[in-house]
């Protein structure tokens, strides 16, 4: 036979040959897959409205398994990590010969293992299948692996991959899950230190540990800052100054903002991967500090609960459900943004706007606050103590119990729980109760969320907005109260003073505490933006002491500060609404006049003034002695606010409503007090002071 022919037949066998192992190579690669296809379960995340982590939950084994981004990313710690673990990585298929070679070559030289000469694409093969035991099988297994891998994955994906499953110590995987344990920043922020301890971790992450072995992740770090300057990719400077800094001796704890929320968005969805709210995170964990810190001086079992929005677009910006999530002593896994509580005196407002709407007040009407009777139902004020004739705005600025209970039986119960209903919040009552006076008062069940939604309503010129804690949702306003009757109720809370220490922020306010002291409640707006505030025990608990105004207005005024939102003003006045003086108001809205109440009839005049304490003739001994003695309270009934004390012909202090007032002696002997109220009326008494 010619040997052309024998060399054609070589040929055409040798190619036969390697045809029929190709396609061998090919069925068993398509029989024997690498296991790509939902390897390593990632943790369920919960992000806020800019994509920023709030939230995120362990996996199934306990491990913080966060899936990576690459463009998410720090691009220097992805060069230090290919430049570190395979320079050709962009340019090999799985599997870098050069570097097995210089690897044997060390083995040979050094009598033991320098470097392994793996691939991050081998790596990621032993990742996907993890082998205790390192032989010589495993490594032919690997490359096998990574050559498979290298025909189904592009790079940046594969990268992705192992950035994703990657190990940094303890139940820690993943290179975005390590950057927040050890450094509480997302990867793409990461400096040059960081990056390059995030770059030495994985390949001894027990043994490297920086809470553990700080010493040795020191070193680590050093290794690879100085193969960067090898390698070209850093300057000599750089990486001195990278080494300086601080490695981290303890692990954080991972994001855990928003965790009532974020439980009940995950239990809604159970099956999504990553659930998007429109809370803002910089806000959420300014207000998670604000009612962590105010539990703190209250006591040891209350809590605190915030909840901010938008008022225009019903978006919820933060939701605090609790002081501490993890906090037994306060019951801090319940939700008491969502509690049904008593909402004490913030429906009052509504109650002044629907009578505003219905042309029975204006701002500068009177009305009597004096001890009434309404077939049985006789509500006191919350100081015992009655201001006579004031006007509306006074009356709801100083939260005043019988003129709000007047005007809510003018315009009747019913009425005002229809416009609740308008607004999307029904009102808790008794089973088988219609809705009574008593809802002035707080005689009806709501939540912190029922309260802000309705608030949205003044915020917003009378047209409330549903809240929402889902981006995709578009609510559409639901008008509550008329746009005249809405300003002029936000015009006169904007009127009440600002808590003991705090400044006027341009905020509408109003405040509340339910019976018994189990609640404390204050909700302000500005033009944008609603807050809402509760203070109590979980377990319904009295709370002796606390109240809307002393205790939940404080951390109100305290959340808008921190909050770190710009103020917008209030809303203007709408066409028609103007407030005029009682003088300019026409004859029938002077003085409110109730169904009850005859034409005509003459009206109750109250009793005049009468100083109760100290009585006349009393010898009083003051306590802290002659040096620095203490102030005598006085105290009065009857009579019309506001009211001007005198000792011995002196004025003591400005006008003022309240009943009682100090004085402080100017020595020992005979003294007058005198008080006179609003009607030119007096009452004197002669005390001895020793």
């Amino acid at each position: 036979m010619p040997r052309w022919r024998k060399a054609t037949l070589w040929s055409a066998g040798l190619f036969l040959a390697l045809s029929l192992c190709v396609v061998l190579l090919d069925r068993l690669d398509h029989a024997f897959p690498p296991p790509l296809d939902g390897h390593g379960e990632r943790s369920i995340e919960v992000v806020d409205r800019d994509g920023s982590l709030l939230r995120a939950y362990a996996v199934a084994d306990g491990r913080w398994r966060l899936a990576a981004d690459l463009a998410a990313v720090d691009p220097t710690f992805v060069e230090m990590l290919i430049a570190y673990e395979d320079r050709r990585f962009r340019s090999h298929a799985g599997i870098d010969p050069l570097a097995l070679l210089r690897a044997a070559g060390q083995f040979v030289t050094n009598g033991r293992i320098v470097s392994g000469g793996s691939t991050i694409t081998m790596q990621l093969a032993r990742l996907i299948e993890p082998r205790d035991a390192r032989s010589m099988g495993a490594k032919l297994r690997q490359m096998v692996r990574a050559l498979q891998i290298e025909r189904r994955l592009s790079k940046d994906e594969i990268l992705e991959l192992y950035l994703a499953l990657a190990p940094y110590g303890g139940n820690i995987e993943g290179v975005r899950a390590a950057s927040l344990a050890w450094f509480g920043k997302e990867p793409q922020r990461l400096e040059i230190g960081e990056a390059a301890l995030l770059v030495a971790l994985p390949q001894l992450p027990e043994r490297r540990r920086p809470d553990r072995n700080p010493l040795a992740a020191e070193a680590a770090r050093d290794r690879v800052l100085a193969r960067m300057v090898v390698a070209g990719l850093l300057p000599e400077s750089e990486a001195a100054r990278a080494a300086h800094s601080r490695v981290p001796d303890r692990r954080l704890p991972m994001p855990a903002l928003a965790a009532h929320t974020a439980d009940e968005t995950v239990r809604a969805a159970p099956g999504d991967r990553v659930h998007r709210l429109t809370l803002s995170r910089p806000i959420q964990a300014h207000l998670e500090t604000v009612a962590r810190e105010a539990a703190q001086r209250l006591g040891p079992r209350v809590s605190v609960a915030i909840l901010m929005a938008d008022a225009v677009t019903g978006q919820i910006l933060a939701s605090v459900g609790s002081a501490g999530y993890l906090d037994d002593r306060r019951s801090g896994w319940i939700d008491m943004t969502r509690a049904v509580r008593s909402p004490g005196s913030t429906l009052k407002p509504f109650i002044y706007g629907l009578a505003i709407e219905e042309g029975l007040v204006a701002q500068e009407t009177l009305i009597e606050d004096r001890p009434a009777n309404f077939s049985g139902y006789r509500p006191r004020n919350f100081d015992m103590a009655y201001q006579g004739d004031v006007s509306v705005r006074t009356a709801l600025q100083l939260s005043l119990n019988v003129p709000a209970v007047r005007l809510l039986d003018a315009v009747g119960p019913a009425r005002l729980s229809a416009r609740f209903r308008r607004a999307g919040i029904t009102p808790v009552l008794p089973r088988g109760e219609a809705a009574g006076l008593a809802i002035a008062l707080g005689g009806a069940g709501m939540s912190l969320s029922d309260l802000v939604q309705l608030y949205t309503g003044l915020a917003n010129g009378g047209r409330v907005v549903r809240l929402t804690e889902h981006p995709g949702q578009r609510p559409v306003p639901r008008e509550m109260l008329a746009p005249r009757a809405a300003w002029h109720v936000a015009d006169m809370l904007a009127g009440v003073n600002p808590p003991e220490g705090a400044a006027r922020r341009g905020i509408a306010y109003k405040t509340g505490t339910s019976y018994g002291y189990r609640d404390a409640w204050s909700v302000g707006f500005d033009g944008r933006h609603v807050i809402g505030v509760w203070v109590g025990r979980a377990d319904a608990a009295p709370v002796p002491g606390i109240s809307g105004y002393t205790t939940a207005a404080p951390i109100l005024f305290e959340a808008f500060q921190r909050s770190g939102v710009a103020g917008a003003p209030l809303p203007r006045a709408p066409a028609g609404a103007v407030r005029l003086v009682r003088d300019e108001l026409p004859v029938t809205l002077r003085r409110f006049t109730s169904a009850r109440e005859a034409p005509g009839a003459r009206l109750a005049v109250e009793p005049p003034p009468e100083i109760v304490f100290p009585p006349d003739g009393a010898r009083v001994e003051l306590a802290g002695g002659a040096a620095r003695p203490s102030p005598l309270v006085l105290k009065l009934q009857g009579g019309r606010a506001p009211f001007r004390w005198l000792a011995n012909g002196r004025p003591l202090s400005e006008l003022s409503r309240a009943r009682s007032s100090q004085w402080q002696p100017d020595g020992v002997g005979h003294s007058t007090l005198t008080v006179i109220d609003a009607a030119g009326r007096a009452a004197s008494v002669r005390v001895f002071v020793e």
